[in-house]
């Protein structure tokens, strides 16, 4: 665990969490919220806040593995780039607890939060070890859980804030396609136990 194969050190990945520290990480809120346990980043679910990279990343493939209690809500923040508002300026790949979900909505584990709903219901029951693939390639962005691609999306078709391209509403203040590209990269207490590991990044 938390470490690079020779494959991904030949391709240029490198690792954001070394499986003892936190270093290279800050917490927006209470820093005893999170800690490291067993090589997993662990958040305890008691701050309601974020952990976040101190550098930030515009066009990558992020790699991650999480699980969750049960039905608990996370999420990872990409291209995150005011830490002072995460809500408006950061994109999140949802975690929630779904598995037994037979609909998928916009808050569905996997969703590209508020703005498209996964294909598939691909998730892992709660207790289980989830892998997470996020490419952010310019305007695509590509979600995969467990090996199923459940989110593609051309953020330039967001061009008008709190709405969606269909017509519908969303969260966001800000038109996704105005968005700085970079931002920093955030994992969420939302109230609940999560643990994650083997985060990897390759930069495009």
């Amino acid at each position: 665990m938390n470490a690079l194969t020779e494959q991904e050190r030949n391709e240029g990945y490198r690792l954001l969490f070394d499986g003892v520290s936190l270093d290279g990480w800050a917490a927006t809120r209470q820093p005893e919220g999170w800690t490291v346990q067993d090589g997993n980043i662990v958040c305890k679910g008691v701050t309601n806040g974020y952990l976040h990279t101190a550098g930030q990343f515009e066009h990558f493939i992020l790699h991650l593995d999480y699980k969750t209690a049960p039905k608990v809500n996370s999420g990872i923040f990409f291209r995150w780039s005011d830490l002072a508002d995460p809500v408006n300026t950061g994109l999140e790949m949802q975690i929630l607890d779904t598995y037994d979900q037979e609909q998928m909505a916009k808050n569905s584990s996997g969703a590209l939060y508020d703005l498209i709903a996964p294909s598939s219901n691909a998730v892992r029951p709660a207790g289980e070890w989830n892998q997470i693939r996020i490419m952010c390639d310019r305007n695509q962005i590509q979600l995969t859980l467990n090996g199923t691609t459940v989110v593609e999306a051309d953020i330039d078709q967001w061009s008008v804030a709190g709405k969606n391209p269909d017509g519908t509403d969303n969260k966001f203040k800000y038109a996704w396609r105005d968005q700085p590209r970079a931002g920093h990269i955030g994992l969420q207490d939302h109230g609940g136990y999560v643990e994650f590991r083997n985060i990897k990044i390759l930069e495009l």
